[in-house]
């Protein structure tokens, strides 16, 4: 008896840590609500991660003279980003209203990342309040990095401190507080997962301004109209930049789910997702070919993120064959839209409107088209769509949620950047934009060899 019972000890030493996480340890909803705050804190970085993608992209698809200065920003704006919208962009998006709450946020500023009362567009998940900032900080910062391109090659870099302080309180958080904070647009059942239009068209639209306001680059077009190609100086860059966010939007659209223990529909999310980003890359390279003649990888990347941007909306309430549609269609639309606002005398460098603005409306049309009922149901947002026999209700709610965001954001950024152009200026010099904002901003070039060799061999031949 004594030999079995020593027998035993060994036995219950290794059980001991189990029986008392039985009795004493946290509970299933503990445990779930830790899963959770790990999947969105790790979705919230990939979606951080998403700047790496958009300096690769935006430097390689620029000349060698930029490269330095288009990469270097992206760190300067997300910090900016980070301190305004932790100080008052989170309160205005998703803090309570009172009276005011179908319009606009009141509470939550200058967040303690403990108390999230004042935030009750968010309590469906008991993500703690911390990690739900970081994870919507991060959108945030996407929209603004978007919003750059139409800076490209040609705004100052004061620029980016005043617009990135006033785009991330005053223009951002109102069409996200209409959407995703409570307010009368997600009243209406508007269905924009990820954020196809808070997100990407917001950022699009005031792209698109700064882009009219600023002007063509020089050299751009010719006296006649006619568009010169001014083609980015690293197509590696850009293509790495691309896997960069194609990768980094794993955290962008499942992550919105908040959880990772709800019956595997984050993988749902994440299915729809990829297939509609291969559909919008394959069907860009292919029409390019056809119309130019020549497979072109620019567009081919642009068809991936414009694929991307449009399933964002979508990605939660549509099958996916439907995903591949709504990829397809915006990778051909994206390459033709492109095409036209060039011959038409603007000069998007990075096609900023083209792949978030044009793909970003469609995205979030589209699910007023192929919303199904088993996933409306699921998600629990508005109505299905025309071909699931839900009539032109929910693509009537797309279209306004559309709509108003698209002039709000418009109206907003002509006032501000008109302000500040006015004031301060928008635009380098002739004399700094023919030297390069590397130099003229930085007092360095981002590639010093290949640009010193440059002028040593322009001022022999001179």
């Amino acid at each position: 008896m004594i030999k079995k019972i020593l027998l035993m000890v060994p036995v219950f030493l290794v059980l001991l840590p189990a029986l008392a996480f039985a009795a004493d340890g946290p509970s299933i909803a503990d445990l779930t609500a830790a899963i959770d705050s790990v999947w969105v804190l790790v979705a919230g970085v990939l979606v951080i991660f998403m700047q790496a993608g958009f300096a690769l992209l935006e430097a390689g698809s620029t000349r060698m003279k930029n490269a330095g200065h288009v990469a270097g920003k992206t760190i300067l704006t997300f910090g900016i980003a980070s301190i305004a919208f932790w100080a008052v962009g989170f309160g205005l998006a998703f803090g309570d209203g009172g009276a005011l709450n179908s319009i606009i946020g009141l509470k939550g500023f200058f967040l303690d990342g403990i108390s999230d009362k004042a935030f009750p567009a968010l309590s469906f998940s008991d993500v703690p309040i911390s990690i739900k900032f970081i994870f919507q900080l991060a959108f945030a910062g996407v929209s603004l990095a978007i919003a750059w391109g139409g800076f490209a090659e040609r705004g100052k870099l004061a620029v980016y401190f005043v617009f990135g302080v006033l785009f991330t309180v005053f223009i951002y958080p109102v069409v996200a507080h209409w959407i995703w904070g409570g307010g009368w647009l997600a009243n209406l059942g508007t269905q924009d997962f990820a954020g196809s239009t808070v997100v990407h068209l917001q950022g699009a639209t005031a792209a698109l301004v700064a882009t009219l306001l600023l002007k063509p680059r020089i050299g751009k077009f010719n006296k006649d109209g006619k568009p010169n190609l001014i083609p980015g100086h690293n197509q590696v860059l850009s293509v790495l930049g691309v896997i960069i966010l194609w990768i980094g939007w794993f955290g962008f659209n499942p992550g919105s789910t908040l959880a990772a223990v709800d019956g595997g529909f984050f993988g749902f999310v994440a299915l729809n997702t990829n297939i509609a980003a291969a559909a919008g890359g394959v069907a860009a390279l292919v029409v390019s070919w056809m119309v130019f003649g020549k497979a072109d990888i620019p567009s081919m990347l642009n068809g991936v993120l414009a694929a991307l941007v449009a399933i964002t909306a979508s990605c939660a309430f549509v099958e996916p064959w439907a995903a591949i549609m709504v990829g397809l269609v915006a990778g051909v639309l994206t390459f033709f839209t492109a095409q036209w606002f060039e011959k038409a005398g603007l000069d998007d460098p990075v096609y900023a409107f083209s792949v978030h603005g044009i793909a970003g409306i469609w995205g979030t049309l589209s699910t007023g088209f192929f919303a199904s009922k088993r996933l409306v149901d699921i998600v629990g947002v508005g109505k299905p769509g025309l071909f699931y026999g839900g009539g032109l209700h929910q693509l009537g709610v797309q279209a306004l949620g559309v709509s108003v965001s698209f002039i709000y954001v418009l109206i907003a950024s002509f006032i501000i950047l008109g302000i500040m152009k006015v004031t301060m200026g928008l635009r380098v010099s002739e004399e700094e934009e023919i030297v390069g904002l590397d130099l003229s901003e930085h007092g360095s070039y981002g590639y010093p060899e290949q640009m010193k060799h440059m002028a040593e061999t322009k001022g022999a031949s001179a």
